[in-house]
């Protein structure tokens, strides 16, 4: 592992290195993220900078070269995410299209590479066979993850940042479950993705664009899932603590969209990152907030694969109420949504 890791060192002096030579020729053909209602930055910022994680990782790939059953069908699934991500920055494809592209690659890994959850193990043995489900499942996991740190790429180094924490706990946990495979393609990405986090920190350089967070939530999904698949109730649970903060920031964003009466598929600036804004955070103070949760998160998996089942069951009710907690004060549904505030005023109204 320890040789894993100082090759895969590599990587960052690599994203380090060619980041800037992709803000140079990006800026000199004009691609850029123009500014709008929804985003909060004034000038048009170089994007496509998902190329140079993806480079600088791929070169990774070629110096350690990693063996898995999937390996190659994992590649070639980023490879076409990666392409889409690039027609979508440069000409705003349709939020259907991007979706049917998604199932497709996820598809084809789980139907033609065999890359699914197939049963979870119960904690007071036995276990649970989910049959023609196990389909299914791994594919909206692999969907879900992917736009998950989509949704949340919406301020500078936001969805670069909570990736880096994602893949070094996954790395830490491919560690601790012996996982070679798992560990060397997390640890590449890790360090591709914090050299380019260098550039795109507020005030971001160059950002990442659908290329990049797409191609991220992608890796992310599949490598969580080669990691944890197959465990018991408890592990299975891990790699959602993980993605914490894009999951329960997409989840939220549907319930609202849901209870707001709003097309699933529309966007709004009512993300976490966006009410933490509204709500009186500058730029970095949001950004390095949703880095200490997601932080938080990653600490909760770790735990979570350590202790009893008492205990993991105490860790998911805090997470639960902090959640909850934020979504009320933020107003992350809507402003008259507050069940815990109002059943807290009942208690001590009665007493």
């Amino acid at each position: 592992m320890i040789k894993i890791t100082l090759l895969a060192f590599l990587s960052l002096i690599i994203s380090l290195l060619i980041t800037p030579i992709f803000i140079k020729y990006i800026k000199k053909w004009n691609i850029t993220d123009k500014p709008n209602q929804r985003k909060v930055h004034k000038n048009p910022i170089p994007t496509l900078g998902g190329l140079a994680i993806f480079t600088s990782f791929m070169i990774g790939l070629v110096i350690l070269r990693p063996e898995n059953t999937y390996h190659l069908f994992i590649v070639g699934g980023a490879v076409v995410i990666l392409v889409m991500g690039i027609i979508d920055d440069l000409y705003d494809l349709s939020a259907k299209l991007k979706f049917f592209i998604q199932f497709g690659v996820a598809a084809v890994i789980v139907l033609w590479g065999g890359l699914q959850v197939e049963f979870i193990n119960l904690p007071f043995g036995g276990q649970v066979e989910f049959g023609i489900l196990s389909s299914i499942i791994t594919v909206f996991w692999i969907v879900g993850v992917t736009n998950a740190i989509n949704f949340i790429d919406g301020l500078d180094g936001l969805a670069a940042g909570v990736s880096s924490i994602a893949l070094f706990t996954i790395s830490g946990m491919a560690v601790i479950m012996g996982n070679v495979y798992v560990f060397t393609m997390a640890i590449l990405l890790f360090f591709s993705t914090v050299g380019f986090l260098r550039y795109n920190f507020h005030p971001a350089k160059i950002f990442m664009g659908d290329t990049g967070a797409l191609f991220l939530g992608y890796m992310i999904a599949v490598l969580s899932l080669l990691g944890f698949k197959n465990v018991t109730v408890i592990s299975f649970i891990i790699p959602i603590f993980i993605l914490g903060v894009p999951i329960a920031d997409t989840l939220i964003a549907m319930v609202r969209r849901f209870i707001n009466k709003q097309p699933m598929t529309s966007p709004d600036s009512s993300h976490l990152h966006h009410r933490l804004v509204k709500s009186g955070f500058t730029h970095r103070q949001t950004v390095l907030f949703i880095y200490s949760l997601s932080a938080m998160f990653s600490l909760a998996a770790i735990l979570f694969s350590m202790t009893t089942m008492w205990g993991s069951a105490l860790i998911f009710s805090i997470a639960i109420l902090v959640l909850q907690v934020l979504i009320e004060s933020l107003g992350l549904i809507n402003e008259n949504y507050k069940p815990l505030t109002n059943f807290v005023k009942a208690i001590r109204e009665r007493y």
